[in-house]
């Protein structure tokens, strides 16, 4: 089985048209994506016709830094 690990961009605002996933990595099967970003109905539409999953992985918040 393939598993497909994404993440959300963050450069992306609401509302923009722009793709909202980053593919961060593939493992498994012989799974290729040739994108960098895509959105989450094209993750889907892949995860389903060739078997594999879906990983969406958390982001970090942003941490701030202290100006002495």
């Amino acid at each position: 089985m393939s598993t497909i690990f994404v993440r959300e961009r963050r450069k992306v605002e609401a509302g923009e048209k722009k793709p909202r996933f980053r593919v961060v990595g593939v493992h498994g099967k012989d799974l290729k994506l040739y994108v960098k970003h895509a959105r989450k109905q094209e993750l889907e539409q892949i995860a389903e016709k060739s078997g594999a999953e879906i990983v969406y992985l958390e982001a970090e918040p942003k941490k701030q830094c202290k100006k002495d």
